[in-house]
This record gives structure tokens, C-alpha cells and sequence, in this order.
């Protein structure tokens, strides 16, 4: 959907059943009474289900379900439940490269071009100075690019590493800690390079079999085919849980795209607490177990603010380090279509806590890990699920004073081309292509999973407004604008959207045309500009032009004897033709025209 913004709760109450599921343990006494609070948080956060566990050196002390898998159908969450992990995949990644540096097959201070040889960055300087610990620890200089893959999302893996080649940097190299979803994909293709298997493999073989976590696995289609799977959901108007489609991400799989159950996190906390062992075998290597979860990168100022025995924010490789309380805490979240999840540990106190939930950007596996943590600890409690009540009625309060600036529109205004003229596909190197179309006078856009109806605003600027499966279009005001630019010739050139912070140019990309060989012959030559000659030719059926001290520039056929320059947006070649001959090309640029003539 294009409205991404995190969903407040509201205060409204809603019925229905509490189901928990406990494995037949004696009931440790810093537990008494849990059940009965983390129902309340079921109750007042209005989640559709969650999954607990709670891990003590090498015992499972707490292991509980609780609400529905299945909120339609009744069906109770257990231990054994299935939940997308998201995020929390993360320090999975980042221990297969653990591992291969413990057989010697790479340097997590090597260049990350050396193992990725198909790698490129935006210039030399990234591509020479980038190590594998860099793409581990957010610190390239790279920000968040995130709606590039998720609403441009493509399976396969090759094509998204491509768009990292036009990501511009916003800081230098290790200057700032900015959380970056491809570099994680990059780590997963390191191993698939090194390995010969895919990241996926790698992970149930190298992870999953030895931790015997049977029930996880990478895919959102087996996951869908498991019995004790959870449906994702969502909040609705502040009260309505409303069921999600599954959404796959297996091309982003890296950084985010393990299902698993309280009960197999369990073993993975385990072997965290106990320094890399599980069950007596060696997991991971103790020294790289140190590593991953010390300070790597300062995330930001860590002095302590609202909560004043919580403070310091750093990250390791995978994993979010912070002081709780007075204790050392190492975890990571993860959230994707109707899925939350917290995963952290204590090593000092050997303990960990995984809660896994059905609900997008849910706060509850914070509120839930906190309070155990209190319990466990034996730390003057806080009442977390108070403390977010408190925060949800502030925001309500300041949704209410800041209604959408729907008064920034400007009113009378229409569009400055009949709609036809807005019709075609527009790109992106970065993230893809945007099918724009016409129904009447009403256009609509289509592009990834994503199907909107583009109500007129003001001038040229749309609203971005959400089309449901059942083609009904959302009437609420919408704060995603596509904003339409014209070239000097009047036409439309391309459209704007907002997209991570920034506003992003999509080019209007004109439909291709396919030219039999022997019309592509009557413009190759050599042609004159400025003392310098441009040389046309043929390389198959593309027509190439090169230029002395650049690189030979490919071509695409796009009509009246026009070639758009494949690798530079913006950039056309345009034949004049006499008696079916070219007699002049002008290169058509951002900055000007400029004509060619042909040699004699």
C-alpha cells in the first residue's frame, strides 16, 4: 500500500478469545501471573497472535502462544507456529560469513568486490574501499533505499544488486551508521559465490540443521503449506484486524526472509548464550560470536533519555547492542507484510527472549520482551503495556491537531495535457519501471504489486490512491503525490515520486520500435561535430554510436528515426533522412542540441 506510515492503536476495545499453549514445565516463580499480563497485551494492543519463548543457559524456562493464527478461522497460536522473522534474519547472514571465514574462504576486512566480482558502486573509491564488515555494519555511506526493492520487488537477486551501481552516497565511508537492506542481500550473495549453493541452502545446512530448527525455513510458499502457519494481519481504522496478503521477498531473502517458530529461535539463543554451542556441538566460533555481538558502529547519541537506566545504541554484525537497565543487551527486530518480531539476548545472564507476532509494525514484541526482561532480571518493573496505552492516546491527540494539509491544495486547477499525453512507462535505474494508463479521463498506475488510482491534486501533481483487490479505490486523502514534469518541447519527460526522503525522477521511457536490419543500415557512418567524428554502426541488430575518448554507446529504436541512448536517461541520437539516407544525426541532451553532419 502506498500509505507507509506506523500505525498508532487506538484506545477502543475489542472482544474475543485468548488461547495459550505451554509445554508441561515447572512454572519458574519469576513468572507467576505472566499469562494473565501478556493477555492484556493481547487484549489492549489488539493483536491478532503472538508467540513466546523465554531461554535460560541451555533450558527453555517459557515457551507460549497466545491469540490466533488464524484470527478468522479460530485457529490458536502455539509454540510451534510459523511467523515471518523479517529483519531478525539479519545476524543469520552475517554468521554464514562468520562461518566462511572461519575455513579461511574470506576476510570480513576484505574488499567486498573481491568476492563479488559483479559488484559495482556509484565510484571507485566505494568499490575500492568497501569491505564485507562494512556491508555487516551499515556504514557504507549509503542510506536507506528501501522502496526501491519493496514496491519495485523482483525475485531475482542479479538485477537488484545492478541498482546498487546508482545509489549515490549521502555520507563517507564509515562516517555514519545508516541501515541499508541491500548490503545485506550483498553478504548472502557473497556466500552463494563462495559456496556454490544459494543462500537459502546455505542457511538450512550451515544454521538450521545443526540448531535442529525443523520447523524454519526461507520460503513464503512453504510456509503458506504448513499447517501451524500464521496469516499476516493489520490494524484497520485503529480497531479492525484485517488479514494481509503474503508477501514474498525472497529476492531481498538475506536480509529478511526467515519464517520460524518461538520454539526453533529458542535453540538459536541458545547457542548465543552459551558462546556458539548448541547441544554440546560447536555452532559458530566463539571469536566470531564476540565480535558480532560487540560494538561494531555508533548508531547515534546513547545518552539516556525518557528512561534513564536505558541508553547507548550501537550495532555489531546483525545485532543491536544497548544497555538495558544496568544489563548488556544484544538484539534485532524485524517487521514485513503483517509481521513483527523482537529476537535478543543477555549475555551476561545467559538469558534470551524471542516474541514473534502477526501484525505489521506491532509494538508489542518490544513491550512483551521488555517485561520479561524486568521479570527475569529481577529489575524494578516498568508497565510497558501501560507506557505504550500512554503513547498511543498522545498520538491520537496529535493526529487529531494535524489532519492531512489537504489545504496545500491548490483548488481550480487541472492538468496541463489531456490524459493520453500522461500514458507510458517511466524508470528508474535505481528501482523500475512505472505503467502509467488511462481509463477516460481518469489514470491509474501499476507498478510492482502495487495498483493506484492517480486523483488529480492540483497542476500536475496526483494523489497515489490505493487500489484494493477488489478494485475498490481508497477514498482517504493520501500524502504520496506523483508529480508530472514536461521537457522543452512540452511533452511530458518524466514524473517524481517520494521515495525514502527524496524526491526521485522516473523518465518517460517511449515505447520501443523493432527495425529490420536493413533499415538500421541506412544510418550507419561517420558523422562530423565540432572537428570530431561520430562513428554509427552496427553490432548485430543494435545500432552503436561511438564517440573518440568515450565509450560506445548502445541504442534503442524508439520511432521516427529516433535512438534513445541506453545507459544515459535523457540522452536521444536523431536522424534527418533524404531519399532514405541519413544525412545529419542530432544528439539530443539535457543541456542542448547539438547536430552532426554526415562525411562526404
Amino acid at each position: 500500500m502506498m500509505k507507509r506510515t506506523i500505525i498508532y492503536l487506538s484506545l477502543s476495545i475489542i472482544s474475543f478469545s485468548t488461547f495459550a499453549q505451554q509445554e508441561k514445565v515447572k512454572l519458574d516463580k519469576r513468572l507467576t501471573d505472566l499469562d494473565l499480563v501478556l493477555n492484556k497485551v493481547l487484549h489492549d494492543q489488539k493483536v491478532a497472535g503472538f508467540a513466546v519463548a523465554i531461554t535460560e543457559g541451555n533450558k527453555v524456562i517459557y515457551s507460549k502462544g497466545f491469540g490466533y493464527r488464524d484470527f478468522e478461522g479460530q485457529k490458536p497460536v502455539t509454540p510451534n507456529t510459523l511467523f515471518a522473522i523479517g529483519s531478525s534474519s539479519k545476524a543469520f547472514t552475517c554468521a554464514l560469513l562468520g562461518l566462511l571465514e572461519k575455513e579461511g574462504k574470506l576476510s570480513l576486512d576484505g574488499k567486498a568486490t573481491t568476492y563479488l566480482p559483479d559488484l559495482r558502486f556509484i565510484n571507485d573509491n566505494m568499490n575500492n574501499q568497501i569491505t564485507v564488515r562494512d556491508l555487516m555494519t551499515h556504514r557504507t555511506g549509503l542510506s536507506r533505499y528501501d522502496y526501491s526493492w519493496y514496491l519495485f520487488n523482483t525475485p531475482n537477486r542479479d538485477s537488484l544488486m545492478q541498482r546498487i551501481k546508482y545509489m549515490e552516497p549521502n555520507v563517507g565511508l564509515r562516517e555514519k551508521w545508516q541501515y541499508n537492506n541491500y548490503m545485506f542481500l550483498l553478504q548472502g550473495m557473497i556466500a552463494e559465490k563462495i559456496t556454490g549453493k544459494t543462500w537459502e541452502q546455505n542457511i538450512k545446512e550451515k544454521l538450521f540443521i545443526p540448531l535442529a530448527m525443523t520447523r524454519s525455513n526461507t520460503s513464503i510458499y512453504d510456509m503458506q503449506k504448513d499447517s501451524d502457519a500464521s496469516l499476516p494481519y493489520t490494524l484497520k481504522n485503529d480497531s479492525v484486524i484485517n488479514k494481509l496478503d503474503y508477501y514474498d521477498i525472497s529476492g531481498m531473502g538475506p536480509a529478511g526472509s526467515i519464517n520460524s517458530s518461538v520454539n526453533d529461535m529458542a535453540h538459536w539463543l541458545q547457542m548465543w548464550t552459551s558462546g556458539g554451542s548448541y547441544m554440546g556441538n560447536d555452532i559458530l566460533p566463539s571469536s566470531y560470536i564476540e565480535q558480532a555481538a560487540s560494538a561494531q558502529m555508533v548508531i547515534a547519541g546513547g545518552l539516556p533519555k525518557e528512561y534513564k537506566d536505558i541508553y547507548s545504541a550501537s550495532y555489531g554484525l546483525g545485532w543491536m547492542i544497548s544497555s538495558y537497565r544496568g544489563h548488556y543487551k544484544v538484539e534485532h527486530g524485524g517487521n514485513i507484510d503483517g509481521f513483527s518480531a523482537s529476537v535478543s539476548f543477555f549475555p551476561s545472564d545467559k538469558l534470551g527472549i524471542v516474541v514473534l507476532s502477526n501484525q505489521s509494525n506491532s509494538p508489542v514484541p518490544a513491550i512483551i520482551s521488555n517485561t520479561i526482561a524486568d521479570r527475569i532480571l529481577k529489575i524494578n518493573p516498568i508497565d510497558w503495556n501501560a507506557e505504550q496505552n500512554k503513547k498511543k492516546e498522545v498520538a491520537q491527540k496529535k493526529e487529531i491537531k494535524n489532519l492531512p494539509a489537504e489545504k496545500e491544495q491548490i483548488l481550480n486547477t487541472k492538468p496541463s495535457h489531456q490524459a493520453e499525453s500522461y500514458v507510458g512507462s517511466y524508470e528508474n535505474p535505481i528501482a523500475g519501471i512505472i505503467h502509467v494508463y488511462h481509463k477516460g479521463d481518469s489514470l491509474f498506475a501499476k507498478f510492482g504489486k502495487e495498483h493506484i488510482f492517480l486523483k488529480h491534486f492540483h497542476y500536475d501533481v496526483f494523489e497515489a490512491r490505493d487500489i484494493d483487490k477488489n478494485g475498490v479505490i481508497d477514498t482517504a486523502y493520501s500524502e504520496f503525490k506523483f508529480n508530472f514534469s514536461s521537457g522543452n518541447d512540452g511533452k511530458i519527460a518524466g514524473l517524481t515520486i517520494p521515495m525514502d526522503g527524496k524526491s526521485v525522477l522516473f523518465t518517460f521511457r517511449p515505447k520501443e520500435v523493432d527495425l529490420p536490419k536493413e533499415m538500421m543500415e541506412q544510418y550507419v557512418g561517420e558523422y562530423t561535430l565540432g572537428g570530431t567524428t561520430i562513428k554509427i554502426y552496427l553490432k548485430g541488430n543494435i545500432l552503436v554510436a561511438s564517440v573518440p575518448g568515450q565509450t560506445d554507446y548502445e541504442t534503442t529504436a524508439i520511432g521516427n528515426h529516433t535512438f534513445k541512448i541506453n545507459i544515459l536517461t535523457g540522452y536521444n541520437l536523431q536522424f534527418e533522412l533524404v531519399d532514405d539516407k541519413a544525412v545529419s544525426l542530432t544528439f539530443k541532451q539535457p543541456n542542448g542540441n547539438f547536430k552532426a553532419v554526415r562525411k562526404k
